[in-house]
């Protein structure tokens, strides 16, 4: 298994992560996959007395991890550190015509792998962004995000890091039921959503 005695695990990451933490849900953990993960991992493994905390922020992009990265994670100094970006810098291509490039993109992603392993010889947990075509709209968006997703992947290969399959979690999941029961807008997670994903993390992670 990933994880060590005493181990502090941070999520962070974006609406999906956030889930609620930032107005004091479930003493900080949220209402969503990083609290599900969190407890059932803390449950079957008491022995390990581990500490897990969430750093989500809605709306966020890598750019904005990038910027924050000192004091909302350095600054906390995890052993293990959770992350999942990517849906918003596509996002705001197709609503707000402000795009992120992959490139760039990719080399932020880069850095803030890098910092954290160079900073706090972390280990690293990279859920890749995701998103079901619902409604209708989304179909478009993946033209850039499947790049984006591939640029998640090569990070996760160059840096060794425990990697949750997250975009094939869910398009497997829509061919046994509806995606609305998954994700109603594409993107932000239904319960049993979140469930999914916290399913992924926790197998990724062998706990």
């Amino acid at each position: 298994m990933l994880l060590r005695p005493n181990d502090h695990v941070l999520f962070y990451g974006d609406s999906i992560t956030d889930c609620g933490q930032n107005q004091g849900i479930n003493d900080g953990l949220g209402c969503g996959y990083a609290a599900m993960a969190a407890g059932i991992l803390m449950a079957r493994h008491p022995g390990l007395n581990l500490r897990c905390s969430n750093e989500g922020i809605s709306g966020n992009r890598a750019a904005d991890l990038e910027r924050r990265l000192e004091a909302d994670v350095l600054a906390n100094k995890p052993t293990v550190v959770s992350i999942m970006i990517g849906i918003n810098d596509t996002w705001r291509a197709f609503d707000s015509n402000d795009p992120s490039p992959v490139g760039p993109f990719e080399d932020c992603y880069r850095r803030i792998v890098s910092t954290i392993r160079t900073e706090l010889d972390a280990r690293l947990i990279i859920c890749e962004p995701f998103l079901l075509p619902i409604p209708e709209d989304r179909v478009a968006w993946r033209e850039d995000l499947d790049p984006r997703i591939a640029a998640v992947r090569r990070v996760a290969t160059d840096y060794g890091a425990t990697f949750v399959p997250l975009d094939g979690v869910f398009a497997a999941a829509a061919c046994r039921q509806q995606m609305a029961y998954w994700a109603l807008d594409g993107v932000h997670p239904t319960p049993a959503g979140h469930g999914l994903i916290a399913e992924a993390w926790l197998q990724a992670v062998g706990a």
